[in-house]
């Protein structure tokens, strides 16, 4: 786009045209770009969520402080999010009211083997996802959006017939003479 002359900034003062109202300031494409989102449905579906738990949560904090009901809701909602890990702590609602999408990107599958060191970058343990070689339990995914909960992580490791895990085994000269024949 060329340069505007003098008299049509003048007259653009006040529009931009690099940010518009519908699209709320292009969080969505940092997210996208950001967390390696396949599908712009994801991001759809989680900022969802986000939003249907921000109203669960005005709907609570109306209702009498020392109301039972409140309490038990209040507590089922706090452990439910805590366990998928979505939330730092269980202490108040706070955390549940500020909660984003990017609160569930940080448990897909693909992030979560980034900060277990499991891959340098998320374009790689993407890749690795994709071709098949993770396993979460005794369940083989190939689908880099798969949610970790807090339980799972400690399950997440190579499947057995992976390249990958017989060149880390090797490298840890931990390779068994029986795993190097198959």
């Amino acid at each position: 786009m060329r340069k505007l002359k003098f008299h049509e900034q003048k007259l653009l003062k006040k529009t931009n045209f690099l940010e518009y109202k519908r699209e709320g300031g292009h969080r969505e494409a940092l997210v996208t770009q950001r967390y390696r989102l396949v599908e712009r449905d994801d991001y759809k579906k989680y900022n969802g969520i986000c939003l249907m738990v921000q109203k669960l949560v005005n709907i609570i904090k109306q209702m009498d402080p020392r109301d039972p009901f409140r309490i038990e809701m209040t507590d089922m909602l706090l452990d439910k999010l805590y366990n998928m890990g979505v939330i730092p702590t269980k202490k108040s609602l706070l955390k549940c009211e500020n909660l984003s999408a990017s609160a569930f990107c940080r448990r897909r599958l693909a992030t979560v083997m980034v900060k277990l060191k499991f891959a340098e970058h998320l374009k790689e343990a993407v890749t690795y996802i994709e071709q098949g070689h993770v396993r979460v339990g005794p369940e083989t995914v190939t689908d880099p959006a798969f949610l970790v909960t807090r339980n799972m992580e400690d399950f997440i490791t190579w499947v057995d017939s992976s390249k990958i895990k017989r060149k880390v085994m090797e490298y840890n000269d931990a390779l068994d003479d029986y795993d190097a024949m198959f």
